[in-house]
Parts: C-alpha cells; structure tokens; sequence
C-alpha cells in the first residue's frame, strides 16, 4: 500500500534536508520512493512544498487535494494553508512557530489567529509542537526540521529508530551533526 506525505514550510527552514532524511529512511527500509520538490518563492520566505510518495511500487510523487496521508509543516500559517491536501483520517504535525508572510509585515493583513483551533475544528488529527524550542535547545534554531523529524519518527514509528539516527548522520553535514542528533532526541521527547 502506498503513502503519501507532503512537507511544507516557508524557504530557508530546511524541508528539503527534512525529505532527505525521510526519503533516506524509506529507501533504507526497502521501499520505493519518489520525492518531488516546489519552490515558490522560497528564496524570498515563500511556501516550500515537497511531495513524498512510498510504498511498493510508486509512479508519480504528485500528490492532489484529499490524498496527503500525513502533512509535516514547519511553520502553522503554512499548516492551515495546505490541510486541504490530506486525506480522510489523514494528521497533520506542525511546529507551532509563525512566521509572517510579506502582507502581514508589510501591514496589509494580520496574521490569523486561532489556527490550532481551526484546523482542529476542521475534523483533522493534529500534533502541534513547539519545534524551535527544542532546536534552540539542541543548540541551533536551523534545526527545526530535524526536530520535526524526530516527532514524526516517533508518532509513526512503521521503521526502526536507528533507521532514523543513520539517515541524520548520513544526511546533516558533519560540523553541525552533533546539535541535529540532540534535535532529533528532543523531537522524539516531544510526543
């Protein structure tokens, strides 16, 4: 049976790093997976959206509205703005932290409030966490989607935790692996 995840932020948060460390997972444990990227204006603090798709045999990484098994979103304006994708039953994780898209800086709209509610309301299973903490804690708020990761592994745990810790070792850069191992124990401590 086949999976569909979507990871989704705003640019510079590190989501591609976050499907490299799944995608590492699932290729590991002997799946086969197609992984699809879109760049808004990611450069410019845009919506990031990668689409993850796993299972036996997979022919497309698209993923349409209702079929997102389970969104990750690193950030929670980005998590109400893409709930639409998950499927019936489907959860959603998010980090809790807001980051103002260009009209809320630039005063035109407000950020919205209440979005933990709405999406609750909304019928959808949601984790909310507060991943930056754990980052800062870990020693870098860079490593966020690291953080995330540990809470996904945690909540879905279909692959092995040392699965998890080999494809951080292999997928971070050296220099900061130790701060994203510590992320990773701290993402799984918050679930």
């Amino acid at each position: 049976m086949n999976k569909a995840i979507m990871i989704v932020g705003v640019g510079g948060q590190g989501t591609l790093l976050a499907s490299r460390i799944l995608g590492n997972v699932l290729i590991s444990s002997g799946k086969q997976v197609k992984v699809s990227e879109v760049h808004g204006m990611s450069q410019r603090g845009g919506s990031v959206v990668t689409y993850i798709k796993y299972g036996d045999e997979v022919y497309s990484p698209v993923i349409e509205k209702g079929q997102a098994d389970i969104i990750i979103s690193f950030e929670l304006l980005e998590a109400a703005r893409w709930m639409s994708y998950l499927k019936e039953g489907g959860e959603l994780i998010t980090n809790t932290q807001r980051i103002s898209p260009m009209p809320v800086i630039t005063g035109a709209q407000s950020y919205p409030e209440n979005i933990e509610d709405k999406i609750r309301a909304a019928g959808v299973k949601l984790t909310a966490v507060d991943a930056l903490a754990a980052a800062e804690k870990a020693g870098s708020s860079r490593s966020v989607n690291v953080v995330l990761m540990g809470v996904l592994s945690k909540l879905h745990n279909d692959f092995d935790k040392e699965l998890w810790e080999k494809a951080v070792e292999q997928c971070v850069p050296t220099k900061v692996l130790e701060i994203n191992q510590k992320a990773f124990a701290l993402g799984r401590e918050l679930v």
